[in-house]
């Protein structure tokens, strides 16, 4: 087949990864076409839970006979281990399918390469690296959570023109259309981080509140060094509907066994210049197969996180009101110190009623 045609199947694997991207729990997102006489015959991208993955999906729609002689065109390369299912690339071999087109080798050690060299081992036409830039951006998230054995970090938060992040008198100061951006966002995570003293402020949700996003509800984590969370706020009393992580320092037992009975998962954690080691919960998070977190904070922790390199990508809502007297906890500095810690900036004005979306990578 030429390039070109490999380059067209090619990119709508890619797409179909994309469409799913961070959708797929610890797993990552894959899209698989199979490709018939210049025809599409089959298609499939990892399911929403993670398994099965892109190329059983797109595999088991089709006939025995149907599969012999095709191509398979995949965003990222085929798992070669077993896990909780058995490897795709031992299912791609046994369908006879003639030949397997992927954008790009997976950094995970258990399969890195080696399906290739399983694949031309059974005298399978293999083709890798097609597009490859095109699946580096897509599969940035998952290569640095892999390499570097913790989640990928996004921050948020939400400011009013004149630098503040509360509002004495309204619960939101942001638009309609800015609260749904995130909870999209939200979305698009395993995990939202917050703290102790946000909960017992303002009592958050912290869940998907748009039609169709529900389930994609992520676990909630929580920076608690003294165990000072409201036993009745709503993210405690939904411990057991949804996984909740609580790191502290300070041993409280009644508390703790109170928080046990509540279904939150509790971890010790050691102190370090009198915060909780921040370094250890993230590896604790990624030991725990959660590879993307969305911080929601107030204005200590936040300055902290950004101060100190922890968030790898920034959405900061901006809209026009000026608080003024109104106004709690201001952040003159945030846009620059912002702008000096990341190296690209996205301003999308006004599609959010009057606010902007501000977004630092």
């Amino acid at each position: 087949m030429s390039i070109k045609k490999d380059k067209y199947f090619g990119r709508i694997a890619n797409n179909l990864a994309k469409n799913s991207l961070n959708l797929t729990g610890p797993n990552p997102s894959v899209g698989a076409l199979i490709v018939k006489n210049d025809k599409i015959i089959s298609f499939g991208s990892t399911s929403f839970s993670g398994r099965p993955h892109a190329e059983d999906n797109a595999l088991k729609k089709l006939s025995k006979k149907n599969k012999k002689n095709s191509t398979m065109y995949i965003s990222l390369e085929p798992c070669f281990h077993y896990g909780k299912t058995s490897p795709c690339v031992d299912k791609i071999i046994n369908s006879k399918v003639q030949r397997v087109v992927y954008s790009i080798n997976d950094i995970d050690p258990r399969t890195s390469g080696k399906s290739y060299k399983k694949l031309k081992s059974k005298k399978i036409n293999v083709k890798k690296n097609l597009l490859k830039k095109y699946a580096k951006s897509i599969y940035k998230n998952y290569f640095f959570s892999k390499k570097n054995k913790k989640p990928y970090i996004y921050g948020k938060l939400a400011i009013s023109k004149d630098r503040y992040i509360k509002d004495k008198k309204n619960f939101y100061m942001t638009s309609k259309l800015s609260l749904k951006t995130t909870h999209i966002l939200r979305s698009k995570v395993n995990c939202i981080l917050t703290t102790a003293k946000t909960i017992n402020d303002d009592n958050p949700k912290l869940n998907c509140r748009v039609e169709g996003l529900e389930k994609f509800t992520p676990n909630v984590a929580i920076i608690d060094k003294s165990l000072k969370v409201k036993k009745n706020s709503f993210i405690i009393r939904n411990a057991k509907n949804n996984k909740t992580y609580l790191f502290y320092n300070k041993k409280k037992v009644d508390k703790l066994n109170f928080l046990k009975s509540k279904k939150v998962i509790t971890i010790h954690i050691p102190l370090y210049n009198n915060r909780l080691n921040f370094n250890i919960i993230l590896k604790k998070l990624y030991n725990y197969e959660l590879s993307s977190v969305l911080i929601e904070c107030g204005k200590s922790f936040m300055s902290y996180l950004i101060n100190n390199n922890f968030i790898n990508e920034f959405y900061l809502f901006e809209t026009p009101i000026r608080l003024k007297k109104r106004g709690i906890l201001k952040m003159n500095n945030i846009k620059s110190d912002l702008s000096k810690k990341f190296n690209r900036v996205k301003i999308n004005e006004t599609f959010l009623d009057k606010d902007n979306l501000i977004h630092y990578y």
